[in-house]
């Protein structure tokens, strides 16, 4: 399955700028983030685990990571995130925790030792990345039973929006997301066991338009994609699209879809399998070749 041309280095530095700058009021304006924290939370009492070690991954201010240092309190929690300023928020937030821990870190390249980890935890981390590559990196650092927990947005995330710009041009404004299903099986072809899928939708209503893009990017939750306009957008379309939204007026209310995909799936404690084509080629990526080149002292936990 070939990724969409939206993911890339010049994505990744967007998002995460867009997180530096929202990292001071996060907490208040994550209403959506803390609801898909809190069913992901409500979905480890299905699992019997006694673990160890557990990432928060892509842990922004710490909220997830606190939430299960209390639930395991003989584990330790890392919190790890790439936005320094979320990071720093992370650390003051859980200063008296004494088993939560904060590390940077990117979770395409996650530092941490191979097998080494029994629970990780990703809420609406997968938007921003390239998931076949973090994935790969769930399934390397977990334990063989290891659990890889993590929510994220599907396609129809937004489709409000896209619709009423689809009139307008053909730039991309609103941020893209991939299927269940594929994400599904990028999982499997990552190393991951026994990946199950499912999706629940919001409806969330604001006011007006000016306090939904006020919430997008509060939480840092811009279009970060490839391919988006550069520079100031022009009043004109600006009021042709909320004319589409029919949200042309400071009265009136607009309502978004938010379609939330919960995920889970297994460590093998051991590389993925490579496969055999259907014309007797086997193929290895060059990651797996290269992986034992990247385990120096330095930057593995």
């Amino acid at each position: 399955m070939k990724l969409p041309d939206r993911y890339g280095l010049a994505q990744h530095a967007a998002a995460r700028r867009g997180f530096d700058r929202a990292a001071a009021g996060f907490d208040a304006a994550a209403a959506v983030h803390a609801q898909a924290r809190q069913r992901l939370l409500e979905r480890l009492p299905l699992f019997r685990l006694e673990p160890a070690r557990i990432l928060d991954v892509g842990a922004a201010t710490g909220s997830g990571s606190a939430a299960l240092a209390a639930r395991y309190p003989d584990a330790e929690v890392i919190a790890v995130d790439t936005s320094m300023a979320m990071l720093r928020r992370a650390h003051a937030n859980n200063r008296r925790c004494s088993n939560v821990a904060t590390v940077a870190g990117d979770a395409h390249e996650l530092p941490f030792r191979d097998y080494s980890v029994d629970l990780v935890f990703a809420n609406l981390l997968l938007p921003w990345c390239e998931p076949d590559r973090v994935f790969a990196e769930f399934a390397r650092v977990l334990r063989e039973g290891g659990l890889a927990l993590f929510t994220t947005c599907g396609p129809d995330t937004l489709v409000e929006l896209r619709r009423a710009w689809s009139g307008i041009d053909e730039a991309i404004h609103v941020h893209g997301f991939f299927d269940m299903h594929d994400l599904g099986d990028l999982a499997a072809r990552a190393g991951l066991t026994e990946p199950v899928m499912d999706v629940d939708r919001l409806e969330i209503s604001y006011v007006n338009l000016d306090a939904l893009i006020a919430e997008l990017r509060a939480t840092g939750a811009g279009n970060s994609a490839v391919g988006r306009p550069a520079g100031l957008m022009g009043p004109r379309r600006w009021q042709a699209f909320a004319t589409a939204l029919g949200a042309a007026t400071p009265s009136a209310r607009v309502a978004v879809t938010v379609e939330l995909v919960f995920g889970q799936a297994f460590g093998a404690g051991q590389p993925p399998r490579p496969r055999q084509s259907a014309d007797g080629v086997v193929r290895i990526a060059a990651q797996e070749l290269s992986r034992s080149l990247k385990k120096g002292p330095l930057n593995r936990q």
